[in-house]
Formats: structure tokens, sequence, C-alpha cells
């Protein structure tokens, strides 16, 4: 258990890390020196002020604002996997709603069911996870789609042009892509405890409770993980296919994007 705060001089301190791995991509010659020094300032930056934020909002704001808060993470996640979706029309807006179902069926069915409690204390952190496990899932799935339009788009007019409806056309690739973006989750879970203690565990087992407990909640964190990837990625694969063929001709569309 740690009894003792972390003070902004011992992170000061923990920055000698951060230089070290700076030190050794320089003598390597790796060529990420740049990357690794704006990774970690933004990385103390963004945390600070992140803290700052959610402070005022963990003591002014009620669940409400919680959902807010996790609206707009929907959002910048919404962005960030959409680029992955370079080939799919309307990427984007594809990944946000599917990020955004995924997020909501899975943090609804923890306050219904009071699995949680509905405090910004509790919905921020726990929404956070959510989301960016569905980002992930999202963006691995387009990213998947976009290659298998480019690279298959003549096994799928060939498809069509045979009378095959969109969804059977399709199909093969969807559903490939969709067990791509879940495979990392699934992996995870098989092994969580035997290889790895998560995060969320770990955190806790260090805040001092009971190894027991930071297991239950652990469980609940793998499932909803789960629930959130695989909502996201089955999202994704469909509304892509609405965007890739037109309604009316059933042809495959050419992004721009």
């Amino acid at each position: 258990m740690i009894t003792t705060e972390i003070s902004w001089m011992q992170v000061g301190v923990s920055a000698l890390l951060a230089v070290l791995a700076v030190g050794i991509a320089t003598h390597q010659r790796l060529g990420v020196t740049k990357d690794l020094l704006v990774a970690s300032i933004r990385a103390a930056v963004q945390l600070a002020a992140i803290g700052a934020i959610l402070l005022a909002l963990f003591r002014y704001a009620g669940p409400s604002g919680a959902l807010g808060w996790v609206a707009l993470m929907v959002l910048i996640a919404g962005n960030v996997a959409g680029r992955r979706g370079r080939g799919v029309p309307r990427s984007h807006a594809v990944a946000t709603a599917a990020i955004a179902l995924g997020s909501s069926v899975t943090l609804t069915v923890l306050l219904a069911t009071s699995i949680l409690p509905s405090e910004p204390r509790v919905v921020v952190p726990v929404g956070g996870m959510i989301v960016a496990a569905a980002m992930q899932a999202s963006g691995l799935t387009l990213q998947r789609l976009a290659e298998d339009v480019r690279q298959a788009r003549p096994t799928i007019e060939a498809r069509l042009s045979l009378g095959m409806p969109t969804d059977q056309a399709f199909g093969p690739h969807r559903r490939s892509a969709a067990r791509t973006a879940l495979l990392p989750v699934i992996d995870s879970t098989k092994v969580v405890g035997l290889i790895s203690l998560p995060g969320a565990m770990t955190g806790l087992i260090l805040a001092g409770v009971d190894p027991l407990t930071a297991i239950r909640y652990q469980i609940v964190v793998m499932y909803m993980l789960l629930a959130a990837t695989t909502v996201a990625a089955a999202a994704t694969g469909f509304l892509a296919r609405r965007t890739l063929f037109d309604a009316s001709s059933h042809r495959l569309r050419i992004s721009h994007t």
C-alpha cells in the first residue's frame, strides 16, 4: 500500500526516466528523439491540464456534467478513429456513431444496474476507459475495411455483378475486419492475471484495497471492455457498409478522403 503522496518534485525527478529513453534513442540513432521529447512534454502538460479540469468537474458538476464530458471524449475519439478509415466515405461520422453506440450501451448497463454509482469521479474515468476501447476497435475496423476496399475492389464488384446483395458481397470483409479489431481485447482478457495485472486492479491494490475486491472490479472492467469493443466494431462495419455502397445502384463508391 502506498501511504505517501508523490510530490511535484518527485514527478520532476521521474523525468530522468524520459531523459534516459531520449538518450538511448539518440545514441542508437533510432530517429525518434524528437517524437520522444514531444510525447514526454505533451503527456505532462495534458495530464496537468486535465487534472485541473477534473478537479473542478468532480467538485461542481453533477451526473449530467460527467456525461457531457464523456460525450466530448466520444467526439474526440471519433475524430481520431476516423483518420484510420481513409477510403471509407464519411469515416469520421461512422467512427463517432459507432463509438457513441458502444460507449452508451456499456455505460448505461453499468449505471442502470447500479454496478457503478452515477458520480462524476466514477463516470468520467470509467467512461474514458470505455470510450478508449471503443475507439481502438472502431479505428482498427475502419483501417482493415479501407485496406480491403483498395485491395479487394475487383472481387467485391465481381460479386455485385453476379447479383449478390451488398451485405453478401461485402460480408466476408466486414466480418474479417471486426474479428481483427476484437483480437487485442480477446487476447488480453484470456491472459489477464496470468501475464499482466491490469492498471485498474494495480491502482486499487496500490491504494490499499483488498486484492479480492480489486479483482471484482477488474472483472467488471474486462467485461465492459469486451462489450464496448464488440458493439463498436460491429456498428462500424454495419455503418461503413452503408456508406461504401450506393443504395440505389448497389455500386461500390469511390471515396475521395
